[in-house]
């Protein structure tokens, strides 16, 4: 059973490495001498622990932190090898150009510190997803699966579509209460031993009870 924590909620904890539920808002390092996530959960543990991926501040849900140098390295190398599946669930209140299929383009930086898709694709940001309509108005919560790991990629990935996440104000999205998306489900191995963890979303007032994302996922 996990046990909430400030700024994170234990979600599995093995041997050499742990999952967490990160809350939105916190940073993973620290910031201004706030503490971040990683200064956090080191605390709880009376270690140190070893982010071997990272998401942003405004995100929240699962983060696979290791215990030791070694499996920092072993984890490290599975995301970049892309054999870490990873979903997540986004909420924009904005029409899309279209419903589900694949995103892929190179990013680049812009002179504000934000990023945005280009047609090329020489190194691209590659990110498929499905969408599905919500009670809400206009609403409709996103599925997506990100193939690569770039900064910010399901940010804009989304605006370029013309859905911006709800509360993502630095891509255009409308203002809320937090920005919303959300680390959803981890898929990964290790030792030989496959994982599969899940961060419950707590979207329950925006996603219909009734409305099983399952089914949605192919």
């Amino acid at each position: 059973m996990s046990e909430t924590r400030t700024g994170f909620t234990m979600i599995l904890e093995q041997p050499d490495f742990l999952v967490v539920n990160k809350e939105a808002g916190i940073d993973m390092h620290d910031d201004a001498g706030v503490p971040g996530l990683v200064s956090r959960v080191s605390a709880f543990l009376g270690q140190d622990v070893y982010p071997v991926h990272r998401l942003d501040k405004v995100t929240s849900g699962l983060v696979l932190l290791a215990k030791n140098k070694e499996a920092t390295r072993l984890l490290s190398q599975s995301f970049a090898d892309r054999e870490v599946k990873k979903i997540y669930l986004a909420i924009s209140d904005r029409a899309p150009k279209k419903k589900q299929g694949w995103i892929k383009g190179d990013m680049v930086k812009g002179r504000n510190g934000s990023w945005r898709l280009q047609h090329s694709c020489e190194n691209p940001a590659v990110t498929w997803f499905r969408s599905v309509a919500l009670a809400l108005p206009r609403h409709r919560v996103y599925i997506v699966s990100p193939h690569t790991g770039k900064t910010h990629q399901i940010r804009v990935a989304l605006k370029s579509i013309g859905a911006p996440i709800l509360g993502d104000e630095r891509y255009g999205g409308s203002v809320a209460d937090r920005t919303y998306l959300h680390a959803w489900r981890l898929h990964f191995s290790y030792a030989g031993t496959e994982y599969r963890v899940e961060a419950p979303h707590e979207w329950g007032e925006k996603i219909d009870e009734n409305l099983n994302l399952q089914d949605f996922i192919s």
